[in-house]
């Protein structure tokens, strides 16, 4: 009778947290206001600070009634700079919160993040070894595309990576988690053994462009940057609406979204992909940035719940606050210089991430 009346207890609670949850189109109302709000303060701020007064004249809204002699450097610096930090910020932001939620639905555990696979780290291994290479003498030639070469190069061991990592786990015609997650620990080790050792014989300005780019930076966002985010993240989320309901059933076991009609293999193709994609991209942009698709999903879940088709878009908008308001900060913390944006995010999300934890470790077990 205790073990029933405790059941029904349970029972109680999560129909009343049910009921406590903001509706779906409320939720996301209030998200997209956050992110504008913060996208305005993010405009106004910075090391060359611009009132609210001068920032319509600034956009090309509407012209000043008063002579303004800083217009020119208000545009330069919103249109040049801000707008396309603040874009390139929201969009890594939501690419890392949507892989953390899709590899956290996958593995069905609130743990996972995009950095187990060894994506990041594979993409950070790619970055240094281009950053070493294009200053040595051997790649002196290339010496003036080397803030060309950092992207691609990011992006190609990050999708070397994906490769490699999905040939180990499949085999006829099926792809093991399991396999899948160990081998990308083992790869990650390798890929940070790699960055090591170029850590080891780099110089002195090498070991500081190397050190920057692990530890996450928006300061080189452009616009040909952002034609390269636009499109993969709207890829992305169109088919995340298609993985929803897989993932929501996945939670139960793969025998049993099975028999639900789920293709758990297809699902599992489409979630890996997608993840590597996302975590490819936006390591190629601002490096390595942690703790942002770990604490995003599981913070929303405890608001929102875990359905998948709230949740994808939800992680998306706050991983976008999230980053913009991170990298707000850290330009402005000790301005004229600038922070790099992973110090931030790791001193704030580690510190939340264990309280989240304390508080819910009698329902998460490790």
């Amino acid at each position: 009778m205790s073990v029933l009346t405790e059941r029904r207890g349970r029972a109680k609670q999560r129909r009343a947290g049910m009921s406590l949850r903001p509706a779906a189109t409320l939720t996301l109302l209030c998200l997209l206001a956050a992110l504008a709000g913060t996208a305005l303060v993010a405009l106004t701020v910075g090391a060359a600070g611009i009132p609210m007064a001068r920032l319509p004249a600034a956009l090309g809204l509407w012209a000043d009634r008063v002579a303004n002699p800083l217009l020119a450097r208000d545009q330069l610096v919103v249109w040049s700079i801000r707008i396309p930090r603040i874009a390139a910020a929201a969009m890594v932001g939501g690419l890392l919160a949507v892989s953390g939620a899709i590899m956290q639905g996958l593995f069905r555990n609130p743990l996972a993040d995009p950095a187990l696979v060894g994506v990041s780290s594979g993409g950070a291994f790619a970055a240094a070894a281009a950053i070493v290479f294009t200053d040595s003498h051997l790649g002196e030639s290339l010496r003036f595309l080397q803030h060309q070469l950092l992207p691609i190069a990011a992006f190609a061991g990050s999708l070397i990576t994906t490769i490699v990592l999905y040939g180990i786990a499949s085999r006829g015609g099926r792809t093991s988690i399991a396999i899948f997650l160990l081998a990308g620990l083992a790869i990650a080790a390798i890929a940070n053994a790699g960055i090591g050792l170029l850590v080891f014989v780099a110089d002195d300005r090498q070991l500081r462009d190397i050190t920057f780019w692990l530890l996450g930076s928006l300061s080189g966002a452009t616009w040909s940057k952002l034609t390269a985010l636009a499109p993969v993240l709207a890829v992305a989320l169109v088919a995340c609406l298609s993985i929803a309901r897989g993932l929501d059933v996945l939670v139960l076991g793969e025998a049993e979204a099975f028999h639900s009609g789920v293709d758990v293999e297809r699902l599992k193709r489409i979630s890996i992909v997608l993840v590597s994609a996302m975590t490819g991209v936006a390591v190629s942009v601002c490096g390595v940035v942690g703790f942002v698709g770990i604490v995003v999903p599981h913070l929303l879940r405890l608001v929102i719940g875990p359905a998948h088709r709230l949740l994808l878009p939800a992680s998306a908008l706050l991983g976008a606050i999230l980053l913009v308001g991170a990298d707000t900060v850290a330009r402005t913390i000790v301005a004229p210089a600038e922070m790099p944006i992973g110090i931030l995010t790791a001193a704030i999300g580690a510190p939340f991430f264990l309280a989240m934890l304390l508080r819910q470790r009698g329902l998460v077990s490790l």
